[in-house]
Order: structure tokens, then sequence, then C-alpha cells
């Protein structure tokens, strides 16, 4: 009862910021990504009798605390669908920098659902799939999909009707995203913290939630046309958007650095040279900028100059979860 599965992170375009249920991950809103093929988590899940308890292996370190208990309380999902009591040993490798304003959970949970529910022998839809997933980290019910995908928000209270669709093939359009790592240093304000006091305490929520579904219109148009510009420019506002909620939340907070800011400016200085790129920012101080293949290298080497840049890491449109 053994299985390995290989997902990837994503970015998110249209963010998702804001829980209508904490417990099994419900959002306030719809949010749509592109799944990278730069960063990634292999799993493997292995069932075994003789186990008394669950072991976690992240990196090859045995890992416990918080992220122990969210494995342990995700497998114990998987054992209750397939009816089965049994432990499992689970050994995570991460191609991602964790905690840093990258979706390491988003490919680490999808992984672990996909290798968990193949090991203990379910044979799950992507959607059945996508909707599991999301009860680990919201985020990784859209990494299910290559390409891009859309987090459906739903309406139902037992969140049978949220969950990721595909909108566009990992191949549907070469659009290239570099991830500019700022720091590797663990954020002060963990998403789930930040997320929970701007829903509660920020005046600006409520106009965000508002804005959603005419980015998410827009977006998607953008995306089948291929329309660089109309992409960048909703996925750009649509960042500035969630990251201001956070500005009027109490007490306030933001997850940007100095050197985010100088990114941000820089990315604007790019276009008024005439090239075209755009920045988004999940709960975290690195930057991912939009770029299309032929400016590459311009991208590349403004933005590794820049003061406080530690490294880039470039990134193709990436596939779904795959079974190795």
């Amino acid at each position: 009862m053994k299985a390995t599965a290989k997902a990837h992170t994503n970015i998110a375009l249209i963010k998702y910021w804001g829980k209508r249920n904490e417990s099994i991950i419900l959002p306030t809103n719809n949010s749509l990504s592109l799944t990278l093929d730069g960063f990634y988590t292999t799993t493997t899940v292995a069932f075994d009798d003789s186990l008394s308890e669950d072991r976690f292996k992240l990196d090859n370190q045995l890992i416990a605390g918080d992220q122990y208990n969210r494995v342990t309380a995700f497998l114990e999902l998987i054992r209750k669908m397939a009816g089965k009591h049994i432990y499992a040993d689970v050994e995570s490798v991460n191609d991602v920098p964790t905690a840093a304003g990258f979706a390491s959970s988003a490919s680490g949970f999808a992984a672990l659902a996909a290798a968990g529910t193949k090991a203990i022998g379910l044979n799950l839809t992507n959607q059945e799939l996508s909707q599991l997933t999301r009860q680990g980290s919201g985020s990784a019910c859209r990494s299910i999909y290559g390409g891009f995908a859309e987090w459906e928000m739903g309406t139902k209270e037992d969140g049978s009707d949220s969950y990721a669709v595909p909108i566009a093939p990992a191949d549907h359009w070469d659009i290239r995203v570099a991830a500019v790592v700022l720091s590797s240093t663990k954020k002060k304000v963990s998403s789930r913290t930040g997320m929970k006091r701007t829903v509660e305490t920020s005046p600006f929520f409520q106009g965000w939630i508002d804005s959603i579904p005419n980015d998410l219109t827009q977006i998607k148009h953008g995306i089948q046309d291929r329309d660089f510009q109309k992409v960048g420019e909703i996925a750009e506002a649509n960042c500035l958007k969630m990251h201001a909620t956070t500005l009027g939340a109490n007490p306030p907070f933001t997850y940007w650095h100095d050197t985010t800011l100088a990114v941000m400016q820089t990315i604007q200085e790019m276009r008024a040279q005439g090239i075209p790129a755009y920045f988004t920012i999940d709960a975290g101080p690195n930057v991912k900028v939009l770029y299309l293949p032929e400016h590459e290298k311009n991208v590349e080497q403004t933005l590794i100059n820049l003061p406080g840049v530690s490294d880039i890491r470039l990134s193709k449109p990436g596939q779904g979860v795959t079974y190795l």
C-alpha cells in the first residue's frame, strides 16, 4: 500500500484571501492560478499495519508539531474516506522555498492527497481529489490541474461544490514567471492568521470581495485570447487590492519588505521603457513577475542586480499532479 506523487505549486493571479468556513476551508471568493513547473513537492505515502502512529519526514527530517498535526489530520480524512484504520509513513521532498511567500503547502498537500488516496486504494476523479485537497490547504486544490485553474468557492455548507476546475492547459500559452526571492526567513504573520484578521477587522475587505467577479471574468477572457497586457494588468491590480486589505486590518500588518517595494517600482519602470512585465505577490515578501519569453534575459538581469534580491527562479506553466 504505497504510492508516490508529484505536484507543482501555483501562483494566484486572482487571489484567495478570506475564509467563510475555517474548519473545512471554504473561501469567501473564487480564485484563479497558474501552476508552475519550477516549484514542486514529491511525496511517497506507505500505509503499514505495523505502525502505531503516522510518521512524516520532510526533506529527510522527521517532523513534529504543527506541520505533523496538519499532515496526520489530512491522513485521517483519507482513512475515513477509505474506511481503513491504518497508519502511514510519509516522505516528502520540497523544491519550494518554504514559508516565505511561496506556497509550499499547495504542492505539499496536492502531492499528499494524490499519493495518499492512491496508496490506500481510492480511485478519485480530479474533481474529488481537488475537493479533498482543499481541506488540507485551500490553494492546494488548484495544484491538481496544470496550466490555469479556477477554485470555485461554492455555496454549500458541506463544501461539496468547492473545488478547482481547469481553465486552460499548460501548453495553451507560453507565459513565464520569475520568482524574485528576497528573504527565506519565516514571515511574522502567517497566511492563516493574516487572512482571519483581515476578514474580521478590515473595513476594506468587502470592497475586495465585491471586485472579484469582474476581475475573474476579464482575466479569463485575457487568458483565452492570450492577451498579456490584459492578464498582467488585472493580476497586478488584484494583488494590490488584496494587500490593501491588510493595511486596514486591526492591528494593521503588511507582508512587504523595502525590497518588495523596490522590485514593484522597478517593474513599473521597465513597463515605462517598453518592456511588458507585471508583478504579483502572495502572503509574503517575495515578488513573482509575469513576462513573455522574449524578455526573459532583460527581466532577469534587471532584477538580479537590485540590492536585497538573493535569487531569481524562472518558471514556465507546469503540469497537474502526476504519479511516479
